[in-house]
């Protein structure tokens, strides 16, 4: 690895120690149903977030509610104390593509149609709410 590389991978590293997220990868669902979830709770406090994904009646949030807790879990572990409500939000949350499958339909006169089963990855961080506004 070249010097130049190596320190901003150093750099990167130590950026990321101060910042508080989870991911989720390889995700079975569509990067398009996945974007519908994660758009309601873009921004939101992350007790209020949880209560919306919890009563969502897509399948998708149910996955994104435990990436929630886990980075809120991240932020107790390296903050050494309990999160309390209205403390945290999300303070951004990112859906990506990731691999498709690729899989033949029986098609008539001997052709196929191909069928792309999609996936995604996710990324989520929170961050403390008096931080988030001083940004804003």
């Amino acid at each position: 690895m070249g010097a130049r590389k190596r320190i901003s991978a150093e750099a990167r590293k130590e950026a990321q120690k101060t910042m508080y997220f989870a991911k989720l990868r390889n995700v079975p669902t569509s990067p398009r149903k996945m974007r519908l979830v994660v758009d309601m709770i873009r921004g939101m406090e992350v007790f209020r977030a949880l209560g919306v994904l919890k009563f969502s009646n897509k399948e998708a949030a149910a996955r994104v509610e435990k990436l929630l807790r886990s980075a809120i879990a991240n932020w107790e572990q390296k903050n050494e104390r309990k999160a309390e409500t209205g403390e945290l939000c999300v303070s951004s949350i990112s859906v990506d593509c990731a691999t498709t499958l690729k899989r033949m339909r029986p098609a008539p006169q001997g052709r196929g149609y191909r069928i792309r089963k999609r996936s995604n990855h996710v990324t989520l961080f929170v961050d403390t709410l008096s931080k988030n506004d001083s940004q804003n």
